[in-house]
């Protein structure tokens, strides 16, 4: 019996090595960091609307994604911006909506601007590049 265990063991660890990289990758949880640069409400709604969809299809637990904002963009970030409601809607469902604090500092804006549960990173620009090094599928609309 103990034999029978050995060899089973065995051959799942030889199914797992020999599995094409492809299939493996295909047991990661799927993640998406969305781009947001730009200050047009349409190219928010759009960001939003690939966000919810996403979640959609795939069920928003099962799902990592993250909106990356910066230069023109921030100002959506607004408390009294145009997409504010929608941007609450999509922290509420578990999108994660991230602010530059570069862009920030050089558009003089605080938190206090802010809507009240944004993320803040330290440089949108790098965040993006560190998510899409770990893999993440990267989207800009």
């Amino acid at each position: 019996m103990r034999i029978l265990s050995l060899a089973a063991i065995a051959l799942v660890a030889a199914f797992a090595v020999a599995m094409p990289a492809s299939a493996q990758q295909a047991s990661v949880r799927p993640r998406v960091v969305i781009q947001v640069s730009d200050a047009d409400p349409a190219k928010w709604n759009l960001a939003l609307n690939n966000a919810k969809n996403i979640q959609t299809d795939l069920g928003a637990p099962n799902v990592d994604i993250e909106i990356v904002t910066y230069g023109p963009g921030l100002g959506m970030l607004k408390a009294e911006s145009v997409v504010a409601n929608r941007v609450d809607d999509a922290l509420k469902d578990g999108v994660k909506v991230l602010a530059c604090e570069n862009t920030m500092r050089n558009q003089k804006l605080v938190k206090e601007d802010m809507l009240p549960k944004v993320g803040y990173v330290s440089a949108g620009v790098v965040e993006i590049m560190e998510k899409q090094q770990q893999g993440w599928a990267y989207i800009r609309p």
